[in-house]
């Protein structure tokens, strides 16, 4: 079997370094907000090229805490607008919903798969108070037409960061392109903790600030209540391991980046699309998508075949019975997407034997 992702054999290749890791913390004694995850904080701000940095429960308390934070700042107010990628995992949307302000869903690109900035703009209302960008699938979802339109209406940009430890925009790195970025270190993320866990960056110490107590029950100093605010702490454990495999995630992500250049080279079945990469530092291929008509048919061929494949994602936000007001809207593009975008196993791990077989398999897959 060709797993689709084999946490066990990723854990394995940094044992020794997260064993040592964890005895550390579970001998210090201490187990929240306590120096490991100072460190983290300091060393991904670091890495991102950010100023400041604050670890959260979750990527999704990421996003919602940064949400908050602007409404705190009086900056956002219930029932602004945030625009939003339409293919998106769910919790780009969530963070909006629950924080009482309105997405706007924006169709992307069927080339990219990423928001279309061409439409951005027509998407605009006297209450739009932000762009929400996704880094999609492990891709750069910047481009300069999304920050000139930010300027121009004076919107924050805010960066979904959960699929893209470690991609580039022009040299700059995603996370550090907007105003605020959320990131996810969910287990199977390039750079994924032993549970949850996420961080907010950004550049604004006011904000970070806002962040930081709204997250920790909206209290600076013991028990004392600045907000009404949440439990979403990164606990010591996950932050002492997020240290060790962040030590090693450029290299990760160059390995996941041959695997896809091989793919792309030696998939010819005319009935798949593989990504279209013009920038191979936009992309570290947290999933490598590709796309064909016969999707349903080309997993079950491939899981009768021993590879492990996963859709992202199956049913796009506006058909999910959780937005069911939003049933009846029709995303085309997002819609083609879902319909015919299928994962190929790829991570840091699989062989190149492990490659070639998918390809092959891949290849093999015919029409009837």
């Amino acid at each position: 079997m060709i797993k689709f992702l084999d946490l066990q054999k990723i854990t394995q290749k940094y044992s020794t370094e997260i064993h040592e890791a964890v005895a550390g913390v579970i001998d210090s004694g201490w187990y929240l907000t306590g120096i490991e995850n100072q460190k983290f904080e300091t060393n991904y701000a670091n890495f991102i090229g950010t100023k400041y940095c604050v670890g959260v429960a979750n990527g999704l308390d990421a996003l919602r805490l940064i949400l908050r934070a602007y409404i705190e700042m009086g900056l956002m107010n219930t029932g602004d607008e945030i625009i939003v990628p339409a293919n998106t995992f769910i919790a780009s949307i969530l963070a909006i919903t629950d924080n009482g302000l309105v997405p706007v869903l924006v169709e992307p690109d069927i080339n990219t798969y990423q928001i279309d900035d061409r439409k951005i703009e027509d998407a605009i209302t006297p209450k739009t108070k932000a762009i929400m960008i996704v880094h999609l699938y492990g891709q750069c979802a910047y481009t300069d037409t999304i920050g000139s339109i930010c300027k121009k209406y004076n919107l924050k940009l805010i960066e979904d960061n959960a699929q893209a430890h470690g991609c580039k925009f022009n040299g700059i790195t995603t996370g550090s392109l907007g105003d605020a970025a959320g990131h996810s270190f969910y287990p199977g993320k390039n750079l994924g903790a032993f549970g949850d866990a996420g961080a907010v960056t950004t550049n604004d110490k006011h904000m970070s600030e806002v962040v930081r107590t709204l997250a920790n029950y909206g209290s600076s100093h013991k028990y004392i209540f600045d907000y009404q605010g949440l439990n979403s702490r990164l606990d010591e454990i996950q932050a002492a391991i997020l240290q060790v495999k962040l030590r090693h995630l450029d290299k990760d992500n160059e390995r996941r980046k041959e695997i896809a250049r091989y793919y792309i080279e030696n998939i010819t079945n005319p009935a798949i699309i593989t990504p279209e990469v013009k920038d191979w530092d936009a992309n570290v291929f947290h999933i490598f998508p590709i796309r064909c008509k016969q999707r349903d048919e080309l997993q079950q061929y491939l899981a009768e075949k021993d590879v492990q494949t996963i859709i992202h994602y199956p049913v796009p936000p506006h058909k999910q019975a959780c937005y069911r007001e939003w049933n009846n809207l029709s995303f085309p593009i997002t819609e083609q997407i879902h319909r015919e975008e299928l994962s190929l196993p790829i991570s840091q791990v699989l062989t190149d034997a492990e490659a070639e077989m998918v390809v092959k398999i891949v290849n093999s897959f015919s029409v009837t």
